[in-house]
């Protein structure tokens, strides 16, 4: 297996369709780059909650999972389970988003998402940022949507079992939840660790990348 380093990192965007999308996905790479990239600059978009407890949430959680990191968090109130009803309006929110920040890696939900508005939120992500690294998350569920992930970021077991900790901590609306436990979480990244040599993992999936090789190789 190769290594392939993205260097520091400045500026982020992260993207979900709901309150704890973003940190399920990838809250043990949000407390790595957090934590590798002192000043690092966080725009966050979130669809749905907004004026709800779960916007509390997602604020509070968010300001967690990105400990000395500058976060700016936008929450819009689309209905839940109706973002494709609302195409347009998600459109223009992109597009506004877009213009706030020049992010060096964006993360968001991915095309193969069983959930609609998940999987909506991903085919519009690439229209607006163009020229960025695109890398898609993946979000434990019901369903079995479980993704062929072709990008690892390995994490060590502190952090994975700090993620989990965080995540009951921050969304105590969700902890009913059959799934919504630290066995599903750690056996995930677990999974995930033991795919790419590591203890931990949090997976992504990439729809296009460029690469490289020496000098002089651009067109």
């Amino acid at each position: 297996m190769i290594d392939l380093q993205a260097g520091d990192l400045s500026e982020i965007a992260v993207l979900g369709a709901h309150c704890d999308d973003i940190a399920i996905g990838m809250g043990g790479t949000l407390l790595a780059l957090s934590e590798a990239n002192p000043g690092l600059r966080v725009h966050a978009l979130v669809l749905s909650g907004a004026g709800t407890e779960r916007e509390a949430e997602e604020r509070a959680a968010l300001a967690a999972f990105c400990p000395g990191a500058t976060v700016a968090v936008t929450i819009l109130d689309v209905p839940d389970g109706r973002a494709p009803a609302h195409w347009e309006r998600v459109k223009d929110a992109l597009k506004a988003f877009r213009a706030t920040c020049s992010p060096d890696v964006v993360f968001a939900t991915h095309r193969g998402d069983a959930h609609q508005d998940h999987r909506m939120l991903a085919e519009l992500v690439p229209t607006e940022f163009r020229d960025q690294l695109i890398l898609g998350y993946e979000i434990l569920k019901w369903e079995t949507d479980t993704p062929a992930v072709t990008v690892f970021h390995p994490l060590d077991t502190a952090t994975a079992e700090e993620k989990v900790r965080l995540l009951h901590k921050h969304y105590p609306s969700q902890t009913a939840r059959d799934w919504f436990d630290e066995l599903s979480f750690l056996g995930l990244s677990r999974l995930r660790g033991v795919q790419c040599r590591s203890s931990h993992a949090e997976a992504f999936v990439v729809d296009k990348v460029v690469v490289k090789f020496g000098k002089g190789n651009a067109a």
